[in-house]
């Protein structure tokens, strides 16, 4: 299960019901994907297939929905 937490765009931000417990988001785009760590600070994990510009643009688009991720996580994970 990976339940969308936003779209903006082309962008899809996600997380997967059964992975790792630190906290963190994924992206998905037509042309790659990508992996940020939320706490405790945002930071790039990893990417694959995404440009420099595109990349970038993904990590501003975390940045702005980070009070909602991190909600969301709480209320799909709980704690």
């Amino acid at each position: 299960m990976a339940p969308t937490v936003v779209r903006d765009g082309s962008y899809r931000l996600f997380f997967f019901s059964r992975e790792e417990p630190r906290m963190h988001i994924h992206v998905a785009h037509p042309h790659g994907e990508a992996k940020f760590w939320l706490q405790p600070s945002l930071a790039l994990a990893n990417h694959t297939g995404l440009s420099k510009q595109e990349l970038a643009y993904a990590e501003r688009v975390v940045a702005r929905h980070l009070e909602e991720i991190i909600d969301a996580w709480h209320e799909h994970f709980g704690g």
